[in-house]
Parts: structure tokens; sequence; C-alpha cells
């Protein structure tokens, strides 16, 4: 990136930005040239090259016949789908909506999978017709599809998604482990599989899946070895030779000064030790790996304007044309246990010491609407752009949009 680079002591999330004359740069271009061009504010800026330079270094560190999948709920936007659709070599969907987008890049129905609990009957149909993998949650899912399929002449290409009988430590959010509303039990498989096989289903194997935003090496590490496990075991008592596992991701991005980045090589270099143990023993599988916030995550600002500065009983409030119900996630209402602040910045101050401690709020009637609460920055006031980083994933699709009856936030993709 050109520009001038940030001081040392910023929250590491904003260290790797540049600026030019105190003006944050998106993929080269100041950031009130991007909102002029939006026309107003609030809105999304993704930064293609860095999400170009997460698939790189994602390729670099991965073993090299590891499939790597976007999966689309991190960030559904159109162009950023579309952008992803020749970098990566998959696409995995949560819903018909996401399904129709990820065929609309052109992208192979054979390399899209779908998972999700409570996909609806046209759901099903829907993606038998298309062709793609479908990834069964339940007995109940199985048999709804088995009768759409005997009633169509079909043959839906499956997979079953396995609720492990493992828990993913250090995980942001669990996905499994213990009672669950995804996949199937790891104990009752096995009678799953025996059912299936008399089924008009093309059974293709297996997807496993701990947890999301995961920054503990270790822990991913452990959990990858204990699916390819799983799996080889599973395997046994599989219908057909199993030719697909999918190992989840759960990846996570650091969001918190605390919070450190992934060692990606240590993490690769293990992984392929995973890949060859499920290579050996499932001769043929490909080995899927699903990334969504880790490709998109740390590529995406959410930015708003300052509408009015005010002081209440010695306290400065910076008050934006944004907030909650555009970007849920960084108020704290989003999975977070205990608040945190999203990492921010005066965009149009950008690189300048700070000056006071401050608090971000949003325009809705509700006091949950903090962007950030008591925050150095550097003086800011009417008009200034205030940038909230990490916010390439599960933010606007993710935010109650709809609140109080504001406008949508626009997105683009610089």
């Amino acid at each position: 990136m050109s520009g001038t680079a940030q001081r040392n002591d910023v929250h590491p999330a904003i260290a790797p930005w540049r600026a030019r004359a105190g003006e944050l740069l998106i993929n080269g271009r100041p950031l009130g040239r991007v909102a002029a061009e939006m026309g107003a504010t609030p809105f999304y800026a993704y930064d293609r090259a860095r999400i170009d330079a997460r698939v790189a270094a994602l390729r670099a560190a991965l073993p090299g016949d590891v499939r790597l999948h976007y999966a689309i709920k991190a960030n559904p936007m159109p162009a950023v789908v579309a952008h992803l659709a020749p970098l990566v070599d998959g696409f995995d969907v949560a819903s018909a909506g996401e399904l129709a987008r990820a065929l609309d890049t052109g992208m192979d129905p054979a390399h899209i999978g779908f998972a999700g609990p409570g996909k609806t009957d046209a759901e099903l149909a829907e993606a038998a017709a298309a062709g793609i993998l479908i990834e069964l949650e339940s007995a109940g899912e199985m048999h709804r599809l088995a009768a759409i399929a005997e009633a169509r002449g079909m043959r839906p290409r499956v997979a079953v998604r396995v609720n492990p009988d493992f828990r993913l430590k250090g995980s942001g959010m669990h996905m499994g482990g213990g009672p669950s509303q995804f996949g199937v039990d790891a104990e009752a498989v096995p009678d799953l599989l025996h059912a299936l096989a008399g089924l008009p289903l093309a059974f293709e194997g297996f997807h496993i899946f701990g947890g999301s935003q995961n920054l503990n090496v270790d822990s991913l590490i452990a959990a990858e070895r204990a699916i390819a496990a799983l799996a080889v075991r599973l395997a046994a008592e599989a219908p057909a030779p199993v030719r697909y596992v999918n190992i989840g991701g759960g990846f996570g991005i650091p969001y918190f000064p605390k919070d450190r980045p992934l060692d990606l090589a240590r993490l690769g270099a293990a992984l392929g030790a995973v890949v060859a143990t499920l290579e050996s023993a499932l001769p043929g599988v490909r080995v899927v790996i699903e990334l969504g916030r880790f490709i998109v995550g740390e590529a995406g600002l959410y930015v708003c304007r300052v509408i009015d500065r005010k002081v209440s009983r010695g306290q400065i409030f910076l008050v934006t044309d944004g907030g909650l119900h555009h970007h849920l996630a960084a108020t704290g209402n989003f999975g977070q246990g205990i608040r945190r602040n999203y990492p921010v910045a005066i965009g149009t101050r950008f690189g300048a010491p700070p000056e006071e401690t401050v608090s971000v709020v949003g325009c809705l009637c509700t006091p949950i609407d903090l962007l950030a609460d008591h925050v150095p920055l550097p003086r800011a006031g009417v008009g200034d752009l205030v940038v909230v980083f990490q916010s390439g994933a599960y933010g606007r699709s993710a935010s109650p949009a709809d609140f109080l009856g504001h406008l949508p936030p626009g997105e683009i993709l610089v």
C-alpha cells in the first residue's frame, strides 16, 4: 500500500492500513473520494487487494491438494462473491438466496455445498435440481430429500454433516461437540448411513466442523486431527467410498488488542499431515477447508459520519449517522459475552495522535447503540468520517437494518 505508515502504538488491526495527507487509503484510494463516489454515509467498503492477498497467503500455507471454499454467509455482497469466484475452488451456501448468488458467478455446481439446519422442501428441491452437494443435517432432512428425489426421478448428491463427539477449544462460537441443531450426532451417524444406503441419494462424504473464530493454533490442529480420525472411523459404515471430507475452518481474525494473528505457516504444515492421513485412508478423497471470516473479515471497513459532537457530564460523545442497525457486531451484540471495542479510527484524521477519550454512538434511540466506548482518538468534529475496522464479515447482512426505519448502508468493493 502506498502512503504514510501508521504509528507503532496503534491497534494491530489498524497498523497495516496506510494514509495520504491524513486520509485513510482503501486500495490506494482516499477515503473521501470513496465516500464521494458512494454519495452518502454510512457504507461498507471492501478492499479487493487485501482479499487477494489473504487468498494468496492461504494458498501458500495450505497443502496444495486442499480445496479452498468460501462460505458466502460471511459476506454475501454480489461483487465480493463474484470477485472470489475465480480465486477459490468452491462455495458453501446456507440458503436458496445464497445458492442463487453462487450460481450467478458461474461457479461449477459440483463445487458448491449447501449446509444448514431447517432447509425447506423447496430449497432441497432447488439444490437437487442444480446438482450441488446437499449436506444432510438430520434423518428427517434425509428422508424429505429422498421423497423429493423419488418423486422427481433424481439422485441428489449428499454428504452427512456430523456433530462431532468432541469440542473445539478456543472458538468464539461453538458449532458442535454437545447437543446441537447442527449436524447428526457422531454416534447416530452409522445408523443414518445404513438407512441412506437404501434411498435414491448419491452419498459422497462428510462435513465435520466444530466452531468458528478460533485464534489458537494448537486447538485448531488438535481439532483437525480429531476430525480426520472421526471421518476415517465413520467411513467404515458408509454406503459408498468417501470422496469428500469438509474439515470446516474456524480460522479467526484479531479483533481486540490482545488478539494475535494465526500462524498460518505452522497451521498449514500441520494440516499437511492431516490431509495425508485422510488421503491414505480414503483413496480419491477431496479435502475441503471452508473459510469465510478469515478471507474477507480484515478487508472490510464500516464508514459513518459524525453528525454531532456533544459533552454530557464530562463525557464526550461523537454521534454518527451509523449504528447497530448497520453493524450489530461492532456494538457487542452479536456473540460477544463481554462487550469490547472493535478497532476504530477517524478516517479523515488518520495517523494523527489521540487527543481525547470519546464514545462513538449511533443514531438510534437505544443505549446499546454504541460503536466504541471510551476510546482515545484525535479530536473529531461534525463531518469527520469514523471507520470501524475488521468489518468485512458478518457486518451488513448480520445486522437489523430495518430497526427504526433508517436506510440501509451502501456497499462498495474498491
